[in-house]
């Protein structure tokens, strides 16, 4: 059954286009082994990371109501995320990465609400509810990570993809549902584990957003903060892996000091990491981020940022001097012998802008073919055309109405009839359009009378360049299929009845009625799930200080499920080892 998705003022003021992504949590879906799993990983981390974990993590789990006990309501998160002035919605697995950002941007925590299957109960590559809501949720209560993570957001979902890259999203994707599909043939996992492969031994150049992925990675997933000698954990990758969580801490496990470099430090999802990266401080994340900031095209522009657009095939913005911004798919530029771009060209639909707003007549209905002009500074004369006032524009000749022509110093001409001008808020010119025009460079036309009215954008230069248009309305961009959605387990007639002992155990815990006693359950557990190791640790909880001989039957029973499964015994001696400090403690 799909729920409606409870809105409030952060997820209201979402562009369409991040809200497509957004679907209903359907808490009833989870299974009551789901329950006890969670229960035992959050147990497990507790016990563990309150010596490893940054202090804001024990901290941030009061703050941000996540329970111990149950997997939490995003609805239930959300009244109390929201005093500190964030919000958490649910969706589908993995997003796309440029998504996943401008979420953070806005302050909205993205939570993959399924939960990894009882077999991947120490990691899963899937992105799920523990990984998102016991990992990320609770650092954000830290105000200095929190605006890390917005400001990461914000900068984030501006980086200009490559090709590659959205192809290693539908390949990672991919492989996470494999993986916690429990019906997925092992041939198709090893061919989606060969395909992350082929793409990560490409050798090419890294795009922005594989470099930033590369910080975010190092950071937020798998961040450790103090110093190398004495780090503690805070990226939600450790803190919600019981695996990792132990191992990170240890020689095996090199630790580095957090720089700009660990964006040229690339990362196996499918693997324990090898290295992590130690920040002193939160504040220290900012001050790296905005050093690697200052190397994007966003804020470095030029003739670099336009090819980065043209490469990626997709839709993207360039800002020039004046401050008009060009939103559409970059197809062709020109450049003089100084490496300057004097011309651009777009294919398709494009929109023209002003500090993120449209302007008016100048949408993808008024573009839908594409846009091009020339840029720089005219021949002969000292002033740029944005600079000019009125009266510069008549000793030159620039009247309304009146037949025009003139020549850039990089030799494209421009002849025809001016009809009006567009100017910003600070009186520049950013926008000429001229009728029967014509535009040469060399031997070539640019533009021609017969196609229509031109526009010239008005700029000495590309002060910047990004991903995605510069107004969100501008575009329809509700156009999220991916190929691959996350599957839902059809359960037989046997795994039920294991559901109902799980309910049962769950029943007995929290003082509700119940179908089966414990003994009852235990009976039936020993007949017809022989194998299953996680609610006879449950069911032991309950009895450990109770019934002594019940007790150490279970044990008998749980030694001899560590000799048919010695893969899983680490994990039944540290449930024990809990239940056992626990009542040791009281």
């Amino acid at each position: 059954m799909s729920l409606p998705i409870e809105s409030n003022p952060l997820l209201d003021r979402l562009p369409p286009h991040l809200k497509q992504f957004i679907k209903p949590q359907n808490y009833e879906e989870y299974t009551p082994i789901d329950q006890a799993v969670w229960r035992y990983v959050m147990r497990k981390n507790i016990t563990s990371l309150s010596k490893v974990a940054h202090d804001s993590y024990l901290n941030g789990l009061k703050k941000t109501g996540i329970s111990i006990d149950s997997i939490p309501s995003m609805y239930g998160m959300n009244r109390i995320l929201k005093e500190i002035g964030w919000a958490a919605v649910a969706v589908d697995g993995f997003i796309p990465p440029n998504a996943f950002m401008e979420f953070q941007a806005y302050n909205i925590l993205v939570i993959a609400s399924d939960i990894r299957q009882l077999e991947n109960i120490e990691y899963t590559p899937a992105p799920d509810i523990i990984h998102e809501a016991a990992g990320h949720a609770p650092i954000i209560a830290n105000p200095d990570y929190a605006e890390y993570l917005r400001r990461f957001g914000k900068i984030g979902c501006k980086a200009i993809s490559s090709k590659k890259d959205y192809e290693m999203y539908e390949a990672v994707r991919t492989l996470s549902i494999l993986k916690e599909a429990h019906d997925s043939q092992q041939k198709d996992i090893d061919e989606a584990e060969k395909r992350i492969s082929t793409l990560q031994n490409q050798k090419d150049e890294p795009s922005e957003m594989a470099l930033i992925r590369n910080l975010h990675w190092w950071t937020v997933e798998y961040g450790l903060i103090n110093t190398t000698d004495d780090p503690k954990i805070y990226g939600a990758g450790l803190l919600s892996s019981i695996g990792e969580s132990e191992w990170c801490m240890t020689g095996n496990v090199k630790k580095i000091p957090y720089s700009p470099e660990a964006a040229f430090q690339d990362f196996d999802i499918t693997k324990p990491q090898p290295q992590l990266f130690v920040t002193p401080d939160f504040a220290y994340l900012c001050q790296v981020l905005e050093e690697f900031t200052d190397t994007m095209a966003l804020r470095k522009g030029g003739h670099r940022g336009l090819a980065k657009l043209i490469e990626s095939e997709n839709l993207g913005t360039i800002e020039l001097s004046t401050g008009l911004q060009i939103s559409g798919v970059f197809t062709r530029m020109i450049k003089n012998e100084d490496n300057e771009v004097i011309y651009f060209e777009t294919s398709g639909p494009t929109a023209l802008s002003f500090r993120e707003k449209e302007l008016i007549s100048h949408g993808i209905d008024s573009h839908p073919d594409g846009f091009r002009s020339p840029l720089g500074k005219l021949k002969g004369i000292n002033l740029a055309i944005e600079n000019m006032s009125p009266r510069d524009l008549k000793a030159y000749n620039f009247y309304d109405g009146e037949y025009i022509e003139f020549e850039f110093e990089s030799g494209i001409t421009v002849a025809g009839n001016n009809i009006t001008g567009m100017r910003n808020i600070q009186g520049e010119l950013i926008l000429i359009q001229f009728s029967e025009c014509t535009i040469k460079y060399k031997d070539e036309y640019l533009f021609k009378p017969e196609w229509g009215n031109f526009d010239l954008a008005v700029g000495k230069e590309i002060v910047s360049a990004f991903s995605g248009p510069a107004d969100d309305y501008s575009f329809d961009l509700i156009t999220h299929d991916p190929n691959t959605i996350t599957t839902k387990r059809i359960y037989t007639s046997k795994e039920k009845e294991l559901h109902s002992l799980y309910q049962s155990v769950r029943n007995i815990r929290e003082g509700k009625n119940t179908t089966f006693s414990l003994e009852a359950v235990f009976d039936i557990l020993e007949k017809d799930h022989s194998l299953d190791w996680l609610l006879p640790m449950e069911i032991y909880e309950l009895v450990f200080n109770r019934d002594q001989k019940f007790a150490v039957h279970i044990t008998k029973h749980l030694e001899h499920i560590k000799i048919k499964k010695p893969e899983i015994k680490h994990l039944i001696d540290s449930g024990l080892e809990i239940i056992t400090d626990k009542y040791i403690e009281v």
